[in-house]
């Protein structure tokens, strides 16, 4: 018999892989970023692609790799976050890119973080079947992340991120599925 620890393990990897493959698609993501504690603003407009990933995929491996993990095929499934990204006001270029998402038990592992090149791992967990949160630690800062699926053609996210205990930036985001 499971124990309610393992329960909770799968009851997790199964919505992970809910959460991502309902993910999958385009979306136009409107994001404001607060600067903490003088309160400037900042609005970026972005179009994202997520392409699900299957365990096993070539992806995930070389995820894996990075990550030094002992069985390159051990994660359970994955996504492919891909965006182009303008200021919302000037419209000037501000990034665009890719990043890995791989989860294997209640960690999703990255290729890269918001704040660095280097592979990361963030620690998740679903406070309900439509809402996913995650935190990240590196370098010294805490990033805390919720994303939630409103319907089936909305998204929210919002994004704190903390060093050295004191809130230095909020990230709202409302995305629509194009």
């Amino acid at each position: 018999m499971a124990s309610p620890i393992e329960i909770l393990q799968i009851a997790e990897t199964t919505l992970i892989a809910e959460f991502f493959q309902e993910s999958v698609g385009t979306w136009s993501s409107e994001r404001r970023y607060y600067t903490l504690p003088d309160g400037k603003t900042k609005e970026v407009a972005s179009i994202i692609t997520i392409r699900f990933l299957e365990a096993g995929c070539d992806e995930l491996q070389k995820l894996a790799r990075m990550h030094e993990l002992s069985d390159s095929t051990i994660m359970t499934c994955g996504a492919e976050v891909s965006w182009d990204s303008t200021n919302a006001v000037t419209k000037a270029k501000e990034s665009n890119g890719s990043t890995l998402f791989g989860a294997l038990g209640n960690t999703l592992y990255r290729d890269k973080g918001f704040a660095t090149s280097k592979p990361i791992t963030a620690k998740y967990h679903f406070p309900s079947g439509k809402t996913l949160c995650l935190r990240t630690e590196y370098n010294g800062s805490v990033f805390e992340e919720e994303l939630k699926f409103i319907g089936e053609k909305y998204r929210t996210r919002q994004s704190v991120i903390s060093r050295a205990g004191e809130q230095v930036m909020i990230g709202q985001y409302l995305e629509k599925r194009i």
